[in-house]
C-alpha cells in the first residue's frame, strides 16, 4: 500500500543512467535557482518600510530612505555576484562557500560555513511560504483564511517537498511557469506604474490609518541605528544568490558556462526588479501594515482592482511560495556534500528513486514546517533570523577566494584577490549590522544556532572516525575460530520449524536446540510429545512464562546460554510466515519483530529469520 502511495505521488523510479537527462537547461534553472533571489522584490522593500517609517521615524521620513537603501543593496549584489561567478568556475562540482572555504581558509571555517547555509535554506522555505500565505490573504477573497494562516503554511511546504521529490527536472519544469509569470507581471506593474506616476496620471496609494501600523506620517527622526537597520531588511533580498553555485552539477554541459551565464541573468533581473519597485514605492507612497502587503498596494493603485491586480497577487503569492524551491535544490545538494565529507549523516549522501536527494528534502521539510509553526507564520517575525547565516557564508566564500586567488596565481589574480576582498568587507560589514541592529528581535537565533550545528557536525564525524578506526584492519589481523551455538524458536511443530532447523543443522553449528516459550506445563507435555512422533533429534528444551512473555523469556534464555564458558555466538533462528499481500499480515502476530529488534543490540548475538510460505 505505501508503495502504491509513493508511487502516484512521487512516481517511477529512474535508473541512475538517467542522471545525465536531469540536468536543467538555463531557462528552467534560471526559474529553479531564482526563484528565491527574485521573490524577495515581493517583500524587501516593505521590510525596509517595516523600519524605517516606524518607531520614532515617520512614513514620509522611510519613503525618503527607499532608494538610496535600495542603491547600496545592488552595489552589494554586483560584487556578490561577480564574486560567485568566480566560484562557479573555481569550484565547478557545486558546495558553494562551503567547498571554498574547506580548500582555502580550513575545517572550522567550512563547517560554521555549511552550517549558516543550512540554516539560511530552512530559513528560506519558512520565510518564503509565509511571506506567500501573506500575498494569498491580501487577496479579498481569501481574507477568511487569515486565522488559518500556519495551517496554510505547513499545507503548502508539504506540496512543494512531494513536488520536489518526483525530481529536479520535473518540478523545475512545474516552477518555471509562475516564475516567469511574476517576473512579467512585475515588469509591467514597475513599467506601466512609473510611466503614469512620471506623466501624472496616477496620485499614488490611498492612505488609511486604520491599516497603518505606524502613528505618524511626518515629523520624527531617523537615527543611525534604525537606518541601518532598515539596510539590513533590503539585504534580504541578496539570499538566494549563492543556490547557483551550490548547485552546478545540475546545470547541462558545459556547467560551469551555463550556471555562470545564468548566475548573471539572475543578478540583473533581481537588481533591476528590487531597485524599480523601491523607485515606484517612493513615489506612489505605500505603508507598512500586516493587514495589506506594499506589493498589493502598489498593485491596487497602479492596475486599480481588476484582473490585473488579481493576477499580480496569484503571481505574488506563487512566486513566494514557490521561491522555497530554491532551498529544495540547494539543501539535499549541499547536505549530500557535506555528509561525504562525514559531518552529516550519511543518509543524506544517498539519491532517492527520482535521482534526488530525497533524505535532505524530507529534512529541510521537517525544520521548516516547525519554524513556521514556532514563530506562528508571521514573515516579520522570520526575516530577522533570515540574514545572518547568508552573509556569514558570502562573507566566508569570498575571503576564501581570496586565499584561494593568492594561493594559484592565475591569470587575473591580483584584480580578482582585490574585488573579493572588497566584497569580504562588504559582506562582513553587513553581517556586523544584521547582528548589531537586529540581536534582540531575533537575529540571536542563527547566532547561537550555528555554533550549535557546529558541534553537531564535529560530534557526527567523530563518531564516524571511531567507527573507521574500529573497522580498520592491521595486516596481521586474523579472526578467532567462533563456537556458534543455535537457537532455533519454536511456537508449533510444523513444516516451517522443520525447515528452520534443517538450515541450522546446515550452517554446522558446536551445537544446535530448539526451544519453545510456554504459558504452562500441559503445553510443553504436547509438544513434547509431537517432537518424539516426529523423531527430530535436535533437543527441544522448555521455557515457562505465565505471562507468555516471548520477548523477555527469550532474551532471559540467549543471556543464561551466553554465560556458558563454551558459547562464543548465540545465532537465534526465527521461523516466519511469509504472506502475500500486505492486509494479511494484519492476521498474524508480529510479536518477533520487537524481539529481533532487542536481539540486534546484544553483543555475541546474531539474529537470523528464516522465511516460509504457504504452498499454493
Amino acid at each position: 500500500m505505501l508503495e502504491t502511495f509513493k508511487r502516484i505521488f512521487v512516481g517511477r523510479p529512474l535508473a541512475t543512467t538517467a542522471i545525465e537527462e536531469q540536468r536543467l537547461p538555463k531557462t528552467i534553472a534560471l526559474a529553479v535557482f531564482s526563484s528565491d533571489a527574485l521573490s524577495s522584490t515581493a517583500y524587501a522593500t516593505e521590510e525596509i518600510l517595516f523600519v524605517t517609517a516606524l518607531g520614532g521615524s515617520s512614513l514620509a521620513i522611510g519613503l525618503s530612505k527607499l532608494v538610496p537603501i535600495a542603491v547600496v543593496v545592488a552595489v552589494l549584489l554586483a560584487i556578490v555576484i561577480v564574486s560567485y561567478r568566480q566560484v562557479i568556475f573555481a569550484y565547478p562540482d557545486g558546495g558553494g562557500a562551503y567547498v571554498v572555504s574547506r580548500e582555502n581558509i580550513g575545517e572550522l571555517a567550512s563547517l560554521v560555513a555549511g552550517a549558516s547555509l543550512m540554516v539560511d535554506y530552512v530559513l528560506t522555505v519558512a520565510v518564503s511560504i509565509s511571506a506567500g500565505v501573506a500575498a494569498i490573504i491580501s487577496i479579498p477573497a481569501f481574507e477568511a483564511l487569515r486565522g488559518q494562516r500556519v495551517a496554510v503554511g505547513v499545507v503548502l511546504i508539504l506540496g512543494i517537498t512531494l513536488l520536489n521529490m518526483r525530481g529536479v527536472k520535473e518540478s523545475g519544469r512545474i516552477f518555471a511557469v509562475p516564475t516567469y509569470i511574476y517576473m512579467g507581471v512585475l515588469g509591467a506593474l514597475v513599467v506601466y506604474g512609473l510611466t503614469r506616476s512620471y506623466f501624472g496620471h496616477i496620485q499614488g496609494v490611498p492612505f488609511d490609518p486604520k491599516l497603518f501600523d505606524g502613528n505618524r506620517e511626518t515629523g520624527g527622526t531617523l537615527g543611525a541605528f534604525l537606518l541601518l537597520k532598515g539596510f539590513s531588511s533590503g539585504a534580504v533580498a541578496l539570499t538566494g544568490v549563492e543556490a547557483i553555485s551550490n548547485g552546478v552539477p545540475s546545470f547541462r554541459r558545459p556547467e560551469s558556462k551555463n550556471a555562470a551565464t545564468t548566475l548573471v541573468w539572475m543578478g540583473v533581473l533581481l537588481g533591476g526588479l528590487f531597485f524599480t519597485v523601491s523607485v515606484l514605492a517612493h513615489r506612489l507612497h505605500p505603508y507598512p501594515s500586516e493587514h495589506r502587503t506594499v506589493m498589493a498596494q502598489l498593485g491596487l493603485a497602479v492596475f486599480g482592482n481588476g484582473p490585473l491586480f488579481v493576477a499580480l497577487q496569484f503571481a505574488t503569492a506563487a512566486i513566494l511560495t514557490l521561491a522555497a524551491n530554491t532551498a529544495y535544490n540547494g539543501f539535499p545538494s549541499l547536505s549530500s556534500i557535506i555528509a561525504k565529507d562525514g559531518y552529516l549523516p550519511r543518509q543524506l549522501a544517498n539519491r532517492g528513486d527520482r535521482l534526488v536527494f530525497s533524505n535532505g528534502i524530507i529534512v529541510l521539510a521537517a525544520a521548516a514546517a516547525a519554524l513556521l509553526v514556532a514563530f506562528g507564520g508571521l514573515t516579520n517575525a522570520l526575516i530577522p533570523l533570515y540574514a545572518v547565516g547568508v552573509f556569514t557564508s558570502f562573507t566566508l566564500s569570498q575571503w576564501g577566494m581570496v586565499r584561494h586567488h593568492l594561493r594559484l596565481h592565475e591569470p587575473g589574480w591580483r584584480r580578482s584577490a582585490v574585488l573579493n576582498a572588497v566584497g569580504a568587507v562588504a559582506t562582513l560589514a553587513v553581517l556586523l549590522i544584521v547582528a548589531t541592529t537586529k540581536f534582540s528581535t531575533g537575529a540571536w537565533v542563527p547566532i547561537v544556532v550555528i555554533p550549535m550545528i557546529v558541534l553537531l557536525f564535529k560530534s557526527i564525524h567523530r563518531h564516524y572516525a571511531r567507527v573507521a578506526t574500529a573497522l580498520s584492519v592491521p595486516p596481521d589481523y586474523r579472526p578467532p575460530r567462533r563456537r556458534n551455538t543455535v537457537v532455533v524458536l519454536v511456537g508449533e511443530v510444523h513444516a516451517g520449524v522443520l525447515e528452520a532447523l534443517a538450515y541450522a543443522e546446515s550452517i554446522a553449528p558446536e551445537h544446535a536446540v530448539a526451544v519453545t516459550v510456554v504459558e504452562q506445563a500441559a503445553d510443553a507435555d504436547r509438544l513434547h510429545k509431537r517432537w518424539a512422533e516426529l523423531a527430530i533429534h535436535v533437543p527441544l528444551e522448555t521455557v515457562i512464562s505465565p505471562r507468555l512473555d516471548l520477548t523477555e523469556a527469550t532474551l532471559a534464555y540467549v543471556g543464561e546460554l551466553q554465560r556458558h564458558p563454551d558459547v562464543d555466538v548465540v545465532t537465534v533462528l526465527i521461523p516466519e510466515l511469509f504472506v502475500e499481500h500486505w492486509w494479511q499480515h494484519l492476521l498474524h502476530n508480529q510479536s518477533s519483530l520487537i524481539l529481533k529488534g532487542k536481539l540486534l543490540f546484544r553483543r555475541g548475538t546474531v539474529v537470523t529469520s528464516m522465511p516460509y510460505r504457504l504452498q499454493a
